[in-house]
């Protein structure tokens, strides 16, 4: 293994927003010993305070389900994908017909776009209500360049929002789901997941697929654990992230990540 590549969210960092103290430990000894050292996370850029405690200015990071690779030690956006206003609207429109109720949010290269309702009481209790609720403007969604569409409902859970909608949208964006007990979908350019960018990131680097070592926990991390040479889905994981990785360390709470980079360390399979 030469690239370990991992999910932040539900595999590494906590609900607190922490991540272990043996978890930085394993990371920050695979750094030292020689192997390259990315994060694969949903979260946007603006997000990552989390890593730069635990690890200060790490490196590079994909954001944004793949849609943004972002230098953390630069600070700086190195490369995006963006939805244009227009297919906005249409994945508006064709969510409306199964779900009348959506409301939807949009994440730019310069801040998160609410549309009136999308907050609930959970989300006012975080740092969230210091975003304006605004109705969406395709001249401002372009301006400001789209990497990440969100669609939340109620009635129905997040597989089967997906299921609903996402064969009409096909070639319009690509369509996942990773927050536990809530109907939230994630949407970014067609063409764009976190295996796709995590792979033409380990290219440049000269890292084949068989070199990489995955970990994640939910259906957003599908692909990358099945790309990966060594995909691992925490026990705490979602059932699909599982299946997709065909290997399960320990949970989350348990440092399931840490314990299989300290093997590989040892010099142990994994």
């Amino acid at each position: 293994m030469r690239l370990i590549a991992s999910d932040l969210d539900g595999t590494i960092l906590h609900r607190d927003e922490t991540i272990s103290a043996r978890t930085v430990a394993a990371f920050a000894a695979a750094r030292r010993a020689g192997l390259q050292v990315v994060f694969v996370t949903g979260r946007p850029f603006r997000w990552l305070d989390p890593v730069q405690r635990a690890f200060g200015h790490l490196g590079t990071v994909i954001c944004s389900n793949g849609a943004l690779v972002y230098d953390l030690e630069g600070e700086r956006v190195l490369a995006s994908h963006t939805i244009t206003g227009a297919a906005v609207a249409e994945v508006q429109r064709v969510v409306r017909i199964h779900q009348p109720q959506a409301v939807f949010a949009a994440e730019t290269l310069t801040g998160l776009l609410l549309e009136p309702g999308f907050l609930d009481d959970r989300d006012r209790a975080t740092a969230l209500p210091a975003v304006t609720e605004t109705p969406f403007e395709a001249s401002r969604l372009d301006a400001e360049g789209v990497v990440k569409l969100l669609a939340k409902t109620t009635g129905i859970d997040a597989e089967a929002f997906q299921h609903l909608v996402e064969r009409e949208l096909a070639g319009l964006v690509s369509v996942t789901h990773s927050a536990p007990g809530v109907a939230l979908l994630e949407m970014a350019h067609p063409e764009v997941n976190k295996a796709v960018t995590l792979a033409g990131y380990a290219r440049d680097l000269g890292i084949a697929s068989a070199e990489v070592l995955a970990f994640g926990d939910m259906p957003n991390d599908v692909q990358m654990l099945a790309w990966a040479g060594r995909g691992y889905a925490v026990d705490s994981g979602h059932p699909l992230a599982k299946e997709a990785a065909g290997r399960t360390t320990a949970s989350l709470h348990e440092d399931g990540v840490a314990q299989v980079i300290e093997r590989l360390l040892a010099g142990e399979p994994v």
